[in-house]
């Protein structure tokens, strides 16, 4: 755990080092007028932070997004995210060891819909730029059958992160899940990366972006590392 998040700390610090360092190179290396409309598509691999590396592994997604160039440095960036993270054996024990016949797996499915400002610095090939935001963040965990739960059972993180509620210390008894879902608003922020590979203005993009979604039971924080296409 402790490494994750050092590998966390580490590659943000560097590529903020990096954004400091492209900024002075900018000067007059800009394209003359910038488009007013921008897009991207990319996937992206994703590193939960805890307390979501409990449950889950690292897991990978899809984006997608659209917006609004007010100039070369600032715009608004709306988008669309989903990502896939698979749990832990941490994670499923607990449900495992009341029905140790049955074998029983799962997963969690995170989506969100943000609005995001963008500053960038760019040049004819190389760019760099912060983005950040919030919005809407859209939780569903889901396991491969039902789990009943008993009498007695104790109240560990696993269990809330699946969606059951906890009395004094216990599982309450008589819940049967299969999936569970929880919406909350969250935030956002990130540094990227790009490389102009084609006309008009087509550009590779690398980004590592922080989320935060203070969903039910569990707080879900995810850091996922993106490549994709920019416009």
């Amino acid at each position: 755990m402790r490494k994750k998040k050092r590998a966390c700390k580490s590659i943000i610090a560097l590529m903020l080092t990096i954004f400091a360092y492209l900024i002075p190179l900018h000067a007059q290396d800009e394209d003359d007028e910038p488009e007013k409309v921008n897009a991207n598509l990319g996937t992206m691999v994703t590193f939960p932070v805890s307390p979501t590396a409990q449950f889950t592994n690292i897991g990978w997604g899809i984006v997608a997004g659209a917006g609004y160039n007010f100039n070369e440095r600032h715009a608004l960036v709306g988008e669309f995210m989903w990502n896939r993270l698979y749990a832990t054996d941490e994670a499923l024990q607990p449900l495992r060891a009341v029905s140790p016949s049955n074998p029983i797996d799962g997963h969690s499915d995170l989506y969100a819909v943000t609005g995001n400002y963008r500053f960038e610095v760019r040049g004819k090939k190389y760019g760099a730029y912060l983005i950040g935001g919030g919005g809407w963040y859209h939780r569903v965990t889901s396991l491969t059958r039902q789990v009943a739960s008993g009498s007695g059972t104790a109240c560990v993180g696993a269990w809330r992160w699946w969606g059951y509620t906890c009395v004094a210390g216990a599982v309450s008894v008589n819940q049967t899940l299969e999936s569970n879902s929880s919406n909350a608003f969250g935030g956002n922020g990130g540094v990227g990366f790009t490389v102009k590979v084609g006309e008009p203005r087509y550009r590779f993009y690398v980004e590592v972006r922080y989320h935060y979604a203070p969903h039910q039971n569990v707080s879900t924080q995810v850091l996922p590392i993106t490549i994709g296409i920019r416009y």
